[in-house]
């Protein structure tokens, strides 16, 4: 009965890990451009929210995605179970479903302080027009938090993860 336990600290450590990051942070929405095989940027800013719980946090993104479509404003609600092992979210976009998942937190490493770590969550789900397992890794190095989107198509028959996307930003204020 240890394993449990120790799984549910793990988790309850995410959260407040997570909650930590509660403040204003800039930088770039990154996506792989496959043409060139070169990473593109778009800035971003974001604002994090830690809430009472110590289990749940309110981002806002908002990044310009040029003439047609404008600033684009990207608001995800996110709360940890520790007994679960699971991230669930909901995200709300402008002329979009609302977007809502369930992510299994497969990874929590703790640096040398509270503000160094990484932590891993993967989840099936459609991405495009096909089902995959994503992956997303989230790393925080001081003032700097990067969360990195990985994709693996399931029905390909590889065990390939593929980048998607991934936030680099750093931390302008609390």
């Amino acid at each position: 009965m240890a394993a449990p336990a120790a799984a549910a600290d793990k988790d309850a450590a995410a959260a407040a890990l997570l909650a930590q990051t509660a403040g204003r942070w800039q930088g770039e929405l990154q996506y792989r451009d496959y043409q060139s095989n070169t990473w593109q940027g778009l800035p971003m800013t974001v604002t994090i929210v830690a809430q009472p719980d110590q289990m749940t946090t309110v981002r806002t993104a908002q990044y310009d995605d040029g003439p047609k479509t404008g600033i684009v404003t990207i608001t995800t609600v996110s709360s940890v179970d520790p007994a679960a092992s699971t991230l669930s979210y909901a995200s709300f976009r402008r002329a979009r479903a609302t977007d809502v998942g369930l992510e299994n937190i497969t990874k929590v490493e703790q640096g040398a302080d509270p503000t160094h770590w990484t932590i891993v969550t993967t989840e099936k789900r459609t991405d495009g027009n096909q089902v995959a397992d994503v992956r997303e890794t989230t790393t925080r190095d001081g003032d700097t938090l990067t969360t990195l989107k990985e994709v693996n198509p399931v029905d390909d028959d590889k065990d390939v993860w593929l980048p998607r996307n991934r936030s680099v930003l750093r931390r302008i204020g609390a």
